[in-house]
């Protein structure tokens, strides 16, 4: 809470509104706070005011205990313990459940101290990580950094099938340095390591795990069932690390593909929280009286791909003329329903720490569209445009603009193709696409797999030598003032010269009952990017 809005501090000043809301946190009753108001001086009127404000504090301090069921939108026999091997967000659901990290993402995507209870560094290169003391596994076992040391290097075996090999091969050592204490070797510097650990697979195991079907870790919660592609059931870790936490007894997990499914699930009370509510039922939902959305916004784009080795993309003026036909306001409004941020042309969100808030946002302009048309001088045979429900509302975004690009003449053929096999078949095998992408823990990982030259999923096959030797070296530089300016410097290039062009970023939205409190955004997907087990409780007095 900011000063600005913190109305305890408002009405006594910043020492007594601290005194005032730690009280709170520790229990202080309504009459405690009136004698504690008294105590400074305030007039009755504004102890009034005070209590007043206690008693809707009160209302939200966590309360410990209730169960409740929760619904994914994906569910399979593959479904996994193994941090290494999860690749679905029910897995990834469990994953926060029954494990930690070393570090966790905040709803910047910064990482914060978790088993590590500090990180440095002198050189981006070479990391050392202070265990956090007096933590143990779910079987009584004490952290040490053998564990860390065997939960990291064995995504570097190829036997382990890690999901996360690609981002492990950089690791080129990890060693216990003391009774609390890892070092981290790396094959180059890269100043994002503890944003790495904060990522899903690198959750911390017991060393030596060969079966993962018990979920031995630190976490939250217990495993009390796993039955993969049916549900799993957690209970509270009594002897969790963190202080009153976790809130609630005991979590049920199912996976539920359909979305309508799910909504009327909660609605009829069977569910208490759900993920993926399409922006079409958010009315649904909130006219039941007892439920609401949360919404974590620009989660996930869909771009339009233009080739800039192949067809009408590798003319930058044919790619600006496009740029320009994005009536990104009206889209946002009439496809996602409001629900999503405006976006510029390039991947990091105004969420992401490293947003270059100074880039001009490009307009909806058709005479600068036919000007660069014009110049282009492509002639009048129709481009095919390639969209498909896949890529999630390239289809509508498709048609609105084949109807402005018919006010500067120019015809653009919309061609659907169906969602199965479209990622094999159709994805960045177009002269002009659309293609689909999740939000990234971190730029440098936004801007490396989908924008560097060499990458395989540079979309628009855009090459810029200069941005690639900018990538890297803001990957390894810890100075943040230049390496944010660093990042500025690639959006722009990006926006200007890239081939892709991004309308807006769209929400995450979750269905839940209003009984259920705590969730906060974490940007990187809904359910605070699938980390809500520890933090959410159940109000009885909703």
């Amino acid at each position: 809470m900011s000063d600005s809005h913190n109305p305890f501090q408002q009405l006594v000043g910043p020492s007594e509104s601290l005194r005032v809301m730690d009280s709170l946190k520790r229990g202080a009753t309504r009459r405690d706070v009136i004698a504690m108001l008294a105590a400074c001086g305030m007039q009755a009127t504004a102890a009034g005011g005070m209590a007043a404000l206690a008693t809707t504090a009160h209302a939200q301090t966590p309360r410990k205990g209730g169960r409740i069921k929760v619904a994914s939108s994906s569910s399979g026999v593959s479904d996994t313990l193994d941090p290494a091997r999860q690749s679905s967000h029910i897995d990834y659901c469990r994953g926060f459940m029954f494990y930690n990290g070393l570090t966790v993402l905040d709803g910047n995507l910064a990482p914060q101290p978790q088993l590590a209870e500090e990180f440095t560094t002198k050189d981006a290169q070479t990391w050392v990580f202070k265990l956090r003391k007096g933590v143990s596994f779910h079987n009584g076992k004490p952290l040490t950094p053998a564990d860390v040391v065997f939960s990291i290097m064995r995504h570097k075996d190829p036997a382990t099938a890690s999901r996360a090999k690609v981002l492990a091969d950089q690791i080129e050592s990890v060693t216990a340095t003391g009774p609390n204490e890892v070092t981290f070797r790396l094959t180059s510097p890269n100043a994002d390591l503890p944003v790495i650990m904060g990522t899903y697979h690198f959750h911390i195991v017991p060393a030596g795990t060969t079966d993962f079907n018990a979920g031995i870790g630190t976490g939250p919660f217990k495993v009390k069932e796993f039955k993969p592609g049916e549900r799993s059931i957690a209970v509270r870790n009594e002897n969790y690390w963190k202080p009153n936490r976790p809130y609630l007894d005991e979590i049920e997990l199912v996976g539920i593909t359909d979305e309508s499914a799910r909504v009327n699930a909660l609605l009829s009370g069977q569910l208490d929280l759900v993920v993926a509510v399409s922006p079409r039922s958010i009315n649904r939902v909130l006219s039941s009286g007892t439920h609401t959305i949360f919404e974590t916004k620009a989660t996930s784009y869909t771009d339009l791909i233009m080739r800039r080795d192949s067809g009408p993309g590798s003319n930058p003026d044919f790619v600006l003329a496009m740029k320009h036909l994005f009536n990104r306001e009206q889209l946002l409004k009439s496809i996602q329903l409001g629900r999503g941020v405006v976006a510029n042309d390039q991947p990091i969100a105004s969420n992401n720490r490293f947003y270059f808030k100074g880039l001009p946002q490009r307009a909806y302009d058709t005479e600068k569209a036919k000007w660069h048309l014009q110049k282009a001088n492509l002639g009048s045979a129709p481009i095919p445009v390639v969209a498909s429900p896949a890529a999630t509302n390239s289809v509508e975004t498709a048609l609105v603009m084949q109807h402005a690009a018919k006010q500067i003449g120019l015809n653009l053929d919309v061609k659907r193709m169906p969602a199965d096999g479209y990622w094999s078949t159709h994805w960045m095998k177009h002269p002009v696409g659309f293609g689909n992408v999740n939000t990234r823990p971190s730029a440098d990982l936004a801007l490396t797999l989908f924008f560097k030259s060499d990458a395989p999923w540079n979309e628009a096959g855009w090459k810029n030598e200069k941005f690639d030797q900018l990538l890297v070296a803001a990957r390894g530089e810890t100075d943040q003032t230049k390496r944010t300016q660093m990042y500025a410097d690639m959006q722009v290039m990006i926006h200007q010269e890239g081939g892709i062009g991004i309308p807006f970023f769209t929400s995450s939205l979750d269905g839940h009952s209003k009984k259920l409190k705590g969730l906060s955004p974490i940007p990187i997907g809904g359910m605070m990017g699938t980390s809500f087990a520890e933090h959410v409780w159940l109000d009885a007095a909703a």
